[in-house]
């Protein structure tokens, strides 16, 4: 006897024909807004006053210039590192190991400074920024070369690949790269002030040029999806590999230009942030920035103007994070917890918005008789 049931209920999505412009354009603040409202019921929860703990969150950081130097500092690599991955996730190549990319171009554009820490001039800063984007660059090469010879998923490579740059990050710094006079602590020496990035206004605070290098990448990548061939082909690509193809575009070429580039971003941001914001190499240089990316870049609607904004909305949840530790003694994990809420919102209102659930139920069968 052949018995075999079929599932009474199945959920399917269904693709929206006609969806709203003005949802979709919304979907970014009602994300947020729906963000706001889990948090505050998150700080209930915890016994804390809702009202303070948003206010410390997204308002207190805004009410200073010292602060607003360190959210600009705090936003450069989320700005940079997410401006990439658009591009990326554009062509539909899913870059998730970012964080990876930084460390690497960190470390590739500390390798003057810690290595010949003598060396002086104008040409240092030049080439360490540029050695710190090859360094990215070749990190994001691995998972690009895996996809193309040998088809393997780049969402696991790539993010795979991340824990491998922070063991190596930490091995450096407590071996080869240790500075010879830090008491045995890991850590390599403090770098020339010849290889620290200068800040933008000598006189008012900490923040340096690694903002002024998302600004400018940013408004490059704009320009490129906008009005370049090369935009066009991340465009196409993406929605379709098969109609890409038709038009004479090279899938896998895409490949390794969306990746190049988004590691290229990455390591510059990595290399940006130990020059001006750190002025060595530690065994962790980055609080999660290639993670907290994607939501720069998911939140900025894959548009490199939009990230600018979004990066400063992430980077307001780092600091409002430290100022509600301090104020209030919660968990550094809510800072986490902020943003990964931000996240799931996002992509389910993109999700609702461009799709409609159709649930189908079916009767439940019995199969025929067998000998």
């Amino acid at each position: 006897m052949d018995n075999r049931k079929g599932s009474p209920m199945r959920i399917e999505l269904e693709k929206r024909p006609n969806a709203s412009r003005l949802y979709t354009f919304l979907s970014p603040f009602i994300a947020l807004a729906l963000t706001l409202v889990c948090g505050a019921i998150l700080f209930a929860a915890l016994g804390k006053d809702p009202v303070e703990a948003l206010y410390l969150f997204f308002i207190d950081p805004l009410r200073e210039e010292w602060s607003l130097h360190e959210l600009a500092i705090k936003a450069g690599p989320l700005i940079l590192i997410g401006a990439g991955l658009s591009i990326c996730y554009r062509a539909g190549n899913w870059n998730i190991g970012a964080e990876g990319q930084f460390i690497f171009g960190g470390i590739f554009g500390s390798f003057l400074p810690v290595m010949f820490h003598t060396w002086t001039g104008p040409w240092l800063l030049p080439t360490m920024m540029a050695t710190g984007m090859i360094g990215g660059a070749l990190y994001a090469a691995i998972p690009a070369l895996l996809k193309t010879k040998f088809n393997t998923n780049e969402i696991l490579t790539s993010l795979m690949l991340v824990y491998i740059a922070q063991l190596f990050l930490d091995w450096l710094v407590r071996g080869p790269w240790r500075n010879p006079e830090g008491q045995n602590f890991p850590e390599t020496r403090m770098f020339d002030p010849a290889a620290v990035l200068p800040p933008i206004w000598e006189a008012s605070g900490r923040a340096h040029w690694g903002f002024i290098f998302a600004i400018v990448a940013c408004l490059l990548l704009w320009f490129m999806m906008e009005f370049m061939l090369k935009g066009y082909q991340v465009k196409v690509l993406g929605q379709s590999s098969r109609a890409g193809r038709f038009a004479g575009f090279s899938a896998s070429g895409m490949v390794w230009f969306s990746m190049l580039l988004s590691g290229a971003l990455a390591g510059l941001a990595g290399i940006a942030e130990v020059s001006g914001a750190i002025g060595q190499l530690r065994p962790s240089i980055s609080p999660g920035y290639g993670f907290t990316a994607i939501i720069v870049a998911f939140l900025g609607r894959l548009n490199p103007l939009g990230i600018i904004v979004s990066g400063l909305v992430l980077a307001l949840t780092y600091l409002g994070g430290e100022a509600a530790q301090l104020s209030l003694g919660v968990s550094e994990k809510v800072t986490r917890l902020f943003q990964g809420l931000l996240l799931f919102f996002v992509l389910s209102c993109d999700t609702l918005i461009s799709y409609k659930i159709r649930i189908i139920w079916s009767r439940v069968t019995g199969a025929g008789k067998g000998a």
